[in-house]
C-alpha cells in the first residue's frame, strides 16, 4: 500500500486527506460486507464517517488525477499489451426507492422497464496466461 500511496499520495496537499484517502482505499479493498461511509469510517477506525464524507464532498484534489494514477500504477502490475477493456452495465432490480439511483428504467436484467438501480462496470479481459495465476478477466480496467 505504500507504493500506491506513494503513486498518487501527491495529488493531496494535507497529510490529513491523504491518510483519510488511503484508509477509504484500503476500505474499498477489504472484505467488508456492506461498504459505505459508516463502515468504511469503521474499518478505519473513526467514530462517524465524517472524515470519509469531508474527503469525498470537501476536500481539494483532483479525482479524475488520482484515478489516472491508480489505473497506471494498476496497469504496470497487471495490464497486458492485448488486454480489452469491456464496460458492463447490470441492472438491480429494487422494491423500493430508497436506495441511490432508484428508479423506474429499463434494465436488461429483467429485459423491460422496472424499478431497479443500474451499475457499470469495467473489466480487463487479457490473454490466458498473462498474469500468472490470474488468466482472463481482471477487476480494474487498463485504459489505451
Amino acid at each position: 500500500m505504500d507504493d500506491l500511496l506513494a503513486r498518487f499520495g501527491h495529488r493531496f496537499g494535507r497529510a490529513e486527506p491523504r491518510r483519510q484517502a488511503l484508509s477509504y482505499l484500503v476500505g474499498l479493498l477489504s472484505p467488508l460486507a456492506g461498504k459505505n461511509g459508516w463502515t468504511l469510517a469503521e474499518a478505519a477506525g473513526d467514530s462517524t464517517p465524517d472524515r470519509m464524507q469531508r474527503l469525498l464532498n470537501r476536500s481539494a484534489w483532483d479525482p479524475d488525477a488520482v484515478r489516472d494514477d491508480l489505473v497506471a500504477y494498476v496497469s504496470e502490475h497487471l495490464g497486458h499489451d492485448d488486454g480489452v477493456l469491456i464496460v458492463d452495465e447490470t441492472g438491480f432490480l429494487k422494491k423500493g426507492i430508497k436506495s441511490a439511483g432508484v428508479q423506474r428504467q429499463y434494465s436488461g436484467t429483467a429485459g423491460r422497464t422496472e424499478n431497479c438501480q443500474l451499475g457499470v462496470f469495467p473489466r480487463l479481459r487479457q490473454p490466458a496466461g498473462a498474469h500468472p495465476g490470474r488468466p482472463g478477466v481482471v477487476s480494474t480496467p487498463r485504459l489505451v
